[in-house]
């Protein structure tokens, strides 16, 4: 009776330690721009922070030539994460990448080793502004629209190095080994009340059995969702966008599917499209086109924000009805919106072609409540990041043409902080536990039409990847000569101590800390 009550309690620590970690290991980067806010904000890390970061150890922990090529100027989509994933093989954390020319590929991101992999057709014209297969992106289901805990520092997760079951001569298992006493800390912050209005399907148990899908659309304008265990299909794929159209800023919420359409590509309207996937139903709202990497943004209450070209507009959530927009005569918008809470308010971030950032109140988008200068006129932003830092200041970045500018919001106005170095065509930076990480993509951009993908890629240089303190812009590290090419749609995400970045010639690479065996 002992060995058994000795192991139950054994099992238990396990299972609670297990718990506690994934706790402090935050929320996976699920869809574009890491959540339905398009926050680009990773608020925990158990190992990435400003003063890790000025230490040896954060490197190039792993690479993978994926299956497929470029088509056009479009390879990879960032990958969604999975961190936490129980299997009969264990605890794993997968990733889930697509590629333009038609494979989406599950992959142990702890092994650096392909799970599983799927190739579907790709036919149709490709053309550089229409370049044809899977462009929206790898996705898993958004489960809440309430803001995560503003917590930020570092949790156990995989900062803790590992260890075996067998304890030291004589103490036995360290399971069973009394561990020293120690005086209790603080205790918990209580967690925050749930917000009226909040649209949230409430706490996920990771360890209840539940089916898990890996969503994505194709050329045809067909979804799909495959199990991430093992990539099969399990239904046919469901019909939802005419084929050709060039798809952006896949996400799924309540069991309806969201995307937009740009670009006018397959003569298909540009928009926002919403699925059903019970019914099957599928409702369209149109406009002049689409801008940025995302597109839109979900606010908590499920109002969906949608950066057209010459309109900001805010949507009923599955119906698509328009509720309120904002435009002003020869101003276009140039960056998906972000959804942020400041000040007791939603707000909602967004930049203009005239060079500018602005701040809307969620309730009022008759104009903008800030707005601030920095960013290069006509500059194709593609989106932004916001973060709150611990003493509750809100911040904004940019790519603003040839850098990273960061914003901060105090009593209601944009004052600036701080511009990064010099950087070739950014992408749109991200933000890990105060450490902003801003990609020098190399791309080679123009505004001419005619230019092909070839001529454009012999132009393009070296990407390289930076980290900066998200307090000061201050380079705290960079890659160097890592990346041997050039960056177009394999922009970064990050969860887990790792950063990531897709190469224009399908390589995905993987930055971190070396896990301690």
């Amino acid at each position: 009776m002992r060995r058994i009550s000795l192991a139950t309690v054994s099992v238990g620590c396990v299972l609670l330690a297990v718990g506690v970690a994934f706790a402090q290991r935050g929320v996976d980067w699920v869809v574009g721009s890491n959540d339905a806010h398009r926050s680009a904000w990773v608020r925990m890390d158990a190992k990435i922070n400003a003063e890790s970061m000025r230490k040896p150890g954060f490197e190039l922990l792993w690479k993978m030539k994926m299956n497929g090529a470029a088509r056009q100027m479009s390879s990879l989509t960032p990958p969604s994460l999975l961190d936490f994933y129980i299997s009969y093989r264990g605890f794993r954390s997968l990733a889930f990448i697509g590629n333009a020319s038609g494979s989406v590929t599950g992959v142990d991101i702890d092994l650096a080793r392909v799970e599983w992999e799927k190739t579907f057709p790709t036919t149709g014209p490709s053309t550089v502004a229409c370049p044809g297969g899977i462009t929206s992106g790898v996705v898993r289901v958004v489960n809440s629209l309430a803001y995560p805990s503003p917590l930020s520092g570092s949790g156990i997760g995989r900062g803790t190095p590992a260890k075996s079951g067998v304890g030291l001569p004589d103490e036995g298992a360290v399971t069973l080994k009394t561990p020293p006493m120690q005086r209790p800390g603080p205790p918990p912050s209580a967690a925050p009340k749930p917000r009226p209005g909040v649209r949230d399907s409430g706490p996920v148990n990771m360890f209840a059995p539940r089916v898990q899908y890996a969503y994505f659309l194709t050329g045809d304008g067909k979804f799909h969702f495959l199990y991430v265990s093992n990539g099969d299909e399990p239904n046919p794929p469901i019909d939802f966008l005419p084929p050709g159209a060039h798809a952006q800023g896949l996400m799924v919420f309540e069991r309806v599917a969201y995307v937009t359409t740009v670009n006018g590509c397959g003569g298909v309207d540009n928009g926002l499209w919403a699925l059903d996937l019970e019914t099957k139903q599928v409702n369209h709202w149109k406009t002049s086109d689409v801008v940025g990497t995302n597109g839109y943004a979900l606010a908590p209450d499920g109002t969906i924000f949608v950066s057209g070209r010459d309109e900001l507009v805010a949507l009923e959530l599955k119906t698509l009805t328009q509720k309120a927009s904002f435009k002003a005569p020869g101003l276009r918008f140039t960056s998906s919106p972000a959804i942020f809470e400041a000040q007791g308010k939603d707000l909602v971030a967004v930049t203009t072609n005239d060079g500018a950032l602005h701040v809307f109140d969620t309730t009022d988008l008759s104009k903008p409540m800030a707005s601030a200068t920095g960013i290069a006129k006509d500059y194709a932003v593609g989106s932004v990041a916001t973060w709150q830092d611990m003493s509750g200041g809100r911040w904004i970045l940019a790519p603003t043409g040839n850098a990273v500018s960061a914003w901060k919001l105090v009593d209601g106005k944009l004052q600036a902080a701080w511009t990064s170095r010099d950087l070739v065509s950014p992408a749109p930076p991200i933000v890990v536990n105060g450490v902003v990480f801003a990609l020098s993509s190399g791309e080679f951009r123009t505004t001419d039409a005619n230019m092909t993908a070839a001529q454009r890629a012999a132009k393009s240089s070296k990407a390289i990847l930076y980290a900066l303190d998200a307090a000061t812009g201050k380079e705290v590290w960079n890659s160097g000569s890592t990346l041997p090419t050039f960056v177009t749609t394999g922009r970064l995400a990050a969860g887990g101590g790792r950063v990531y970045v897709g190469t224009h010639d399908g390589t995905q690479y993987a930055f971190g800390f070396p896990i301690e065996h």
